[in-house]
Parts: structure tokens; sequence; C-alpha cells
């Protein structure tokens, strides 16, 4: 099955002999190889290149472990190039190879070589090695499958896509297998052998089980704000583990940087600041977060306000949680001091969109609810409430946008209505 990723093959095309160095990042297995060396090579062959002047390189292949060695991998590349025709190097995992960007500055003195590379974690993207490529390093973001791409390669009608893409997620290699049995083994074993074992080995970490319970931790609570002084109070209280704020963390940093969590901070829209050291994490992939908790925690009120997330980050878009302070009255008639929660700030460029993520509104109360948070912000950009189902979007007599996630989701302009 070739699974279709049309959006970052076009932003390679868009790229090609541009003079930089295209570095495209992601979590391990979510299809950085397969655009690069399928569909990329594909469109290269296509457009007239030759074979001979395509050089595909994975590090991560045992056959290739030689050319982790710097030096031997600068000359075997420039042993290949026989004549002055443009080649194409595909480097897949550079991170495996240790002092690399000596290789990549050294490749973009040569004229006739247009370098793409994929890399795994965001600590080789550190402001150290971007200041080493002087500005000539640019980078492409890729995901698991969006649910467009997921409903697109799925088998079958949109309610049973949706519900197993709520359950399993996007990891491309999910989808191809055929039972539950067999996607739920594959992302617990993707989790401990891969992910788990890449951030303990490549941060020589000494005592797993940390790490192993701050994942459970954090996976138990996406959506919820948390910070390192609160997890390590949960860990001495429940658990009586020491397990201090900086060890803390440091961890979740690490994470961050496997693109296995993302963290969202909170803005103060009236303020218009960032606050407290409070943030809220993410899994870019819910699978991985449903199989790292045994398929237990299946909230669905938590879960597609995670995949919200993921897809607003999918279409660029930065993003925060945003608070709104308020005041009213106690029930002694006193005045008290409150804060609504957004459940997103969203930006790009100069346009804003305030988002509620609710996975019923058929009561009253849950109305009144999503809807007071967006009332009380004091300025005119959109305000939209994602609510589970296949509602076509409307406007209410507020002016607030209601759409079902079926529209939201598969239609990439949806946030225009």
């Amino acid at each position: 099955m070739e699974i279709k990723r049309d959006a970052y093959l076009e932003q390679l095309k868009l790229r090609k002999d541009n003079g930089m160095i295209k570095i495209i990042t992601g979590i391990r297995r979510c299809g950085k190889s397969f655009l690069l060396f399928v569909l990329f090579k594909k469109y290269l062959l296509e457009s007239g290149v030759d074979n001979e002047h395509i050089i595909e390189i994975a590090l991560d292949g045992i056959e290739n472990e030689k050319l982790r060695n710097p030096k031997k991998c600068y000359q075997y590349i420039k042993d290949v190039m026989k004549d002055e025709q443009k080649y194409y190097l595909l480097l897949d995992e550079v991170q495996f190879m240790p002092r690399f960007e000596e290789v990549l500055n050294s490749l973009l003195r040569i004229n006739n070589i247009d370098v793409y590379v994929t890399g795994s974690n965001s600590k080789f993207l550190s402001s150290d090695v971007v200041t080493e490529f002087r500005g000539r390093g640019d980078e492409i973001r890729i995901y698991p499958l969006s649910f467009a791409e997921f409903h697109m390669a799925y088998e079958g009608e949109y309610d049973d896509a949706w519900n197993e893409y709520m359950i399993y997620g996007g990891l491309p290699q999910v989808i191809q297998l055929s039972t539950e049995r067999q996607k739920a083994e594959y992302l617990k074993n993707m989790f401990t052998n891969v992910y788990i074992k890449d951030v303990v080995e490549r941060n020589k970490l000494q005592n797993v089980d940390e790490i192993d319970t701050l994942v459970d931790v954090l996976a138990s609570a996406i959506g919820a704000p948390t910070n390192p002084t609160k997890i390590s109070k949960t860990f001495k209280s429940e658990r009586g583990i020491t397990y201090s704020n900086k060890t803390i963390s440091n961890h979740i940093e690490y994470l961050t940087q496997s693109f296995l969590i993302s963290k969202a901070s909170r803005y103060d829209i009236k303020g218009r600041k960032y606050v407290g050291a409070n943030q809220k994490y993410y899994f870019t992939d819910i699978g991985l977060r449903n199989a790292r908790l045994n398929f237990r925690q299946q909230e669905p009120t938590h879960i597609i306000e995670n995949i919200v997330y993921n897809e607003l980050l999918i279409r660029g878009y930065n993003v925060d949680v945003g608070i709104v302070e308020v005041y009213g009255k106690n029930e002694e008639g006193k005045t008290i001091r409150k804060q609504l929660e957004i459940d997103f700030v969203v930006n790009q460029g100069s346009k804003r969109y305030y988002i509620q993520v609710a996975y019923d509104m058929s009561s009253e109360e849950k109305q009144a609810q999503e809807f007071n948070s967006l009332r009380n912000i004091p300025d005119s950009f959109k305000k939209i409430v994602i609510v589970n189902g296949t509602k076509k979007p409307w406007r209410n007599d507020e002016g607030f946008v209601i759409m079902g996630m079926k529209y939201f989701l598969l239609n990439d302009d949806s946030l225009e209505f």
C-alpha cells in the first residue's frame, strides 16, 4: 500500500535546488524515509534525473555502518560523483553519524549536489548546529498520518476510520496491519524497543525506571496543566520515589527532542504574555499514548483534544493554551478572580483563531461552559468550537463558528469558514 503524503512532497518539490540542506525531521517510523526514498525519488526520476545521479544512504542500516564515519561517508559521496551534472543526496537518519554537521558543511561547498537529510532527534537542530549551517539549513517537519491521510488510505467508512484512528493513531505501519492484536503489539513494541530505548541510549540515562514512570504520568495526563514540581510531588506522595525537578525537566526535554511529545505553553490573552510554569503535554501519536497505557484510559475528551492539537501543528500553526481572567461574585457577594481556559490559541502570521474542543455539547450547561470562555476574549479574532461528530459548520447568534470534527479534519482550510 502506497500512502500519499502530498503536502510534504510538495514542500520538498518547492525546495529542490534552493542551495540549502533540506532537513526532514520527525518521530521515528512516521514516514520520513518513505517520503524521501520512495515518493521524492520517484518524483526525481519522473523529472528526468537518472538513477546514477541519486545517492541513497540509510545510516541506520547495518550495511552502511562504515559510512557512519564522517570522513568515509564524505569520501564515498565524492567517489560516486563522476561528472559535473547535478547529484541528489538522500541521507537517512543523519544523527547516527558523529560530527555530521562537518560533512554537511563540506557538501554545501560543492556546487552540483542537492542535499536532503532526515533525523529523528531535534537535538541535532539545536542553535549550535543551525549556526554551523550559517542559515543554509531548511527544516521540514513530518508527522504521523493526519486523519485526512489516514482516511484516504483506510478501506472503510468514516465512522470506522475515526474510531480506529482514536485508538491506534496514525503511524503508517499500523494501518497496514490487519488485526487489532497486531496493531496493539506493534505500538507497544515500538514504544519500548524503539522510542524509549532511543531516548535512554542517546542521553546515556542510568535509571530507566524513572523515565518509564514519567512517560506513564504524562500519558495519563494529556491536556492537563502540569509542571516538574507537581510531577515530583506526585512521585513522592503516590509512589514514595524521590525524583528531582531538574531531572524531570531534563527527561521531559529528552522526550520532546525525540519528537515523542510536544508542549503547549499557557498564554494570558488579556495580558498578552506567557504565564506560569504550567504546560500542557500532548503525544505526537495518540496510538502510542494509548498503547503506553495498555489501551485502558480511553477518555474521548482528552483524546480528541490531542488529535486536534496535532492537526493544528501539521497545518503549520503555532499553538498555545489560552487563559482569560474574569471577575465575578462568590456566594458571599465578594468579588473573586477566576481563570477561564481556551483550549487553543492558534497563530499563523497575522491570523489568529481561538478554539474550543468539545466531545459533547448536547446540554445547555456544556454549551455555556464552552461559550463562556470565548465570550470573555476582548478582541475580534475568529472563535471556533470543534465538536465530535459530522455536523457541517455554522455560526451562532454570537458569531462563534461551530463545526463537526469530520469537517475540521477533512478540510485543510476548515478554519477559514
